[in-house]
């Protein structure tokens, strides 16, 4: 095949053809959305790397590589990101539909959640 004929697989989703993804492919987006809900709620609280690092026990660099789509962290990691950023942390796996939202604890009014406070896959 040709350049002329390479297609994104958003093009060939839109054209109604199969697309099958790698597992490598799934990983990395599921990687990259919890990353953006990490940074996400991280500047909501207006907290830099460092300071949300100092607060999970981690280093920045740990925490640049989480946001950056770079990294899966295990549960118990997950688990001392959710508490040091103040929230729960619900993941739905669900194929396409998948997302990692941060819900801050007791759902305070006017913590300048997002609309719904997703990240998705």
């Amino acid at each position: 095949m040709n350049h002329a004929h390479w297609k994104t697989r958003r093009t060939r989703r839109l054209l109604g053809e199969q697309v099958e993804e790698s597992a490598a492919y799934v990983e990395a987006g599921h990687a990259f959305a919890l990353g953006q809900a990490v940074h996400d709620r991280r500047t909501l609280l207006g907290l830099s790397q460092a300071e949300l690092a100092r607060r999970a026990g981690m280093t920045q660099p740990q925490i640049s590589t989480i946001e950056g789509g770079d990294s899966l962290p295990t549960l118990p990691l997950l688990t001392r990101l959710a508490k040091a950023l103040d929230a729960s942390l619900t993941i739905d796996l669900d194929g396409d539909a998948s997302s990692f939202v941060f819900s801050p604890h007791g759902g305070r009014p006017g913590d300048g959640e997002p609309e719904d406070g997703r990240s998705a896959a």
